[in-house]
């Protein structure tokens, strides 16, 4: 009897559609697009004569030079779409723009947005595959992705690991898409905040809990991992003080020592120092921001590779 694959998404907009053997092929394929990387000439022509649109809606540095190099290593065209210097700002619509690039043969769409929902408008005008790179509050699954892989190369398998997630899960769309992914790998998701920043909604996802807690969150936890404070979105008096924040949820030192010995700090980037996560933790022995922030790049080269060319 054949035993059929998976089938395989056409695009990355979430996890919904995404079974765990597919996000498992995923990964193995991220280790070699890392050995693609550590060779003198970093570049494959996997995606040669195919063109790929970084869509950005909403300022990004990171995420979008993370694509475009990822892009450009397996030999792809790149172009590039800022929205502040496009027709958007003489009243075109989305919909009008999305079906005009669509026009110019672009063969896949990299896309961040600051309205939830967003990529997939865009995959439904386009017709071509879509990476969400970050939508509103909702999903940023190729950051999630790497926080994965990031937990993987430190552990071999993310089967039975406790992950627990700190700080401002309620704006997060990191939060939210690690939610949705590190169970369908086996892992453990804790989320963890003050009470007005902790959407309840979240615990409904299989594998996952809520606490105010955070010592509750991090016993026992293999990888920690601190979000960005948004202070930019603080003004609707979620916070009583950022003092009473730091003095509770930091992940300091201290918190460290209710995990596993030796966890693994994450944080998504970019940091507030002293805020949601001590300096002395952010540089010191057990912190893989940076290792997070290198694995972006074979990430994001996998997720291309496997949209576009379609083999493990």
């Amino acid at each position: 009897m054949t035993v059929l694959a998976p089938p395989r998404p056409r695009s990355l907009l979430d996890f919904q559609d995404w079974l765990p053997e597919r996000l498992s092929a995923l990964l193995d394929n991220t280790d070699t697009m890392n050995q693609v990387l550590e060779r003198p000439v970093r570049k494959v022509p996997a995606l040669q004569g195919l063109t790929v649109c970084t869509a950005f809606f909403e300022n990004s540095t990171r995420t979008r030079i993370s694509f475009e190099l990822a892009a450009r290593r397996m030999s792809a065209d790149v172009v590039s779409f800022a929205a502040g210097a496009s027709s958007l700002s003489k009243g075109e619509s989305l919909r009008d723009t999305v079906e005009v690039l669509s026009a110019y043969k672009v063969d896949a769409f990299v896309v961040r947005h600051p309205a939830s929902g967003a990529a997939h408008l865009i995959a439904r005008y386009s017709g071509k595959p879509v990476i969400n790179a970050g939508d509103g509050r909702r999903a940023h699954p190729t950051q999630a992705l790497l926080d994965a892989y990031t937990i993987r190369q430190e552990y071999g398998s993310l089967a039975g690991k406790k992950v627990a997630i700190i700080g401002d899960i309620r704006h997060s769309r990191v939060a939210r898409s690690n939610a949705e992914l590190l169970p369908k790998l086996g892992a453990e998701v804790v989320l963890a905040g003050p009470a007005t920043l902790l959407p309840a909604d979240l615990a409904a996802l299989p594998g996952v809990t809520v606490t105010t807690d955070p010592k509750e969150a991090v016993h026992g936890a293999h990888a920690v991992m601190a979000l960005r404070l948004q202070q930019e979105r603080m003004n609707a008096g979620y916070l009583a003080s950022l003092q009473e924040y730091v003095e509770r949820y930091q992940v300091n030192e201290a918190l460290l020592r209710e995990a596993e010995s030796g966890a693994i700090v994450l944080h998504p980037g970019p940091l507030n120092r002293d805020l949601e996560i001590s300096s002395e933790v952010a540089d010191g022995p057990q912190s893989r921001i940076l290792k997070q922030v290198e694995n972006g790049q074979a990430v994001r080269m996998s997720v291309l590779y496997h949209l576009l060319v379609g083999r493990d």
